[in-house]
């Protein structure tokens, strides 16, 4: 799919952000489990903290194409950050989408600086892929809510200042709130220790009588679940497309080490065997970027069938990270297994995206249900 003279721009400047200030400390920040400030600072610096914010609050308000382009290059630098990103830009997106005027003004301006740093509190420790099992509540009193509950697996948990959570206002009846990161008696958990995307801060985030103002409601009592999909659906486009970047890190990496590493006195890349490794480790990245441009596409022109192309995006891009990174691995040998040349860590990182934002399974059942509607 062809891009716009200012998409190729905004791809190119992005790219090279990548590429210069987060892919050097990519490595010790995995390692170190620290996710890089500095970096988030740069984003917000290039305006991409508000991507998903209107003009009129000083965002970007980027279309969905834009927003994939994005997202497929902060990728490429490493996922934590992307991932972080894109969280943050759920956030806005339900406060610029679902909020009065008085929310967003509150809110949004900023939040476009990238500070609070905000996060999206959905899943819990026994609701995950069925949201409508949560337990959190928001009990009304007067002109307040009290919320309680706990929840889990938030990215930017512990950074941030705005939390969108959902929770109970009865029993078949989810609500959206913003809450203020420093109310009394929210708690954040201490960093989940994970398999990758090390960098990014997973915690647990839990409310114990926190006492908002009603101003504080984003929809109507029990219209949360239905913005909650609404928004994920758009947000499967940015991990579709971080896939694709991360999966192109892994191609470029391959191509790179096999011109470089000699066996038998020639360069591995002169093996055929390697060739059409590379071959269909680039095909899924193609497959995967062009699945991901067209639901975009289908996004932005209101189509119908967008959120079974969102899901087949999704589900296509992820599994062909796994893949990709997987051949990455074994076409590095021993040194893939290492931390020396960074695929190993894209491996790793590759696997969250088959499960956040609606795992493999539930994008398989979106799309057969899509089939057979």
């Amino acid at each position: 799919m062809t891009l716009t003279a200012e998409q190729e721009a905004i791809r190119e400047v992005v790219r090279e952000f990548a590429v210069e200030e987060i892919q050097p400390i990519a490595a010790a920040c995995d390692r170190e489990e620290r996710f890089p400030e500095e970096v988030w600072d740069g984003l917000a610096e290039l305006d991409l903290t508000g991507l998903t914010v209107p003009e009129e609050y000083g965002g970007f308000d980027a279309d969905a194409l834009t927003y994939a382009i994005v997202n497929e290059e902060v990728a490429y630098g490493t996922l934590a950050v992307a991932t972080a990103l894109s969280v943050h830009c759920l956030a806005t997106s339900c406060i610029a989408e679902f909020g009065d005027e008085q929310q967003r003004e509150r809110w949004l301006p900023e939040m476009v600086s990238g500070r609070p740093v905000g996060a999206f509190c959905l899943s819990e420790p026994g609701a995950g892929s069925n949201p409508a099992e949560m337990t959190t509540t928001a009990e009304r009193e007067g002109d307040e809510y009290v919320i309680d509950g706990d929840k889990q697996w938030i990215t930017n948990g512990e950074r941030a200042g705005v939390y969108v959570v959902f929770a109970k206002t009865a029993p078949d009846e989810i609500t959206q709130f913003v809450v203020p990161g420093d109310a009394d008696g929210l708690t954040v958990g201490p960093r989940e220790d994970k398999l990758g995307l090390r960098a990014s801060d997973t915690t647990s985030v839990s409310f114990d009588g926190v006492r908002i103002p009603e101003s504080c409601r984003l929809t109507p009592e029990g219209r949360g679940l239905s913005a909650a999909l609404s928004i994920l659906t758009g947000g499967r486009i940015g991990i579709a497309a971080q896939s694709v970047g991360l999966a192109q890190d892994a191609l470029d990496r391959s191509i790179a080490y096999a011109t470089e590493r000699e066996q038998f006195g020639e360069p591995i890349a002169e093996i055929q065997s390697v060739q059409h490794t590379l071959a269909d480790m680039h095909a899924t990245v193609e497959s995967g970027r062009q699945l991901t441009r067209e639901a975009a596409r289908k996004k932005d022109a209101g189509s119908a069938d967008f959120a079974r192309a969102a899901s087949v995006a999704k589900y296509v891009a992820s599994e062909g990270a796994m893949d990709v990174t997987n051949e990455a691995i074994q076409i590095h040998g021993g040194y893939g297994y290492t931390t020396d040349f960074g695929v190993e860590r894209l491996y790793r990182d590759a696997k969250i995206t088959t499960i956040y934002e609606g795992t493999s399974q539930i994008q398989k059942t979106v799309i057969a249900r899509g089939l057979l509607d």
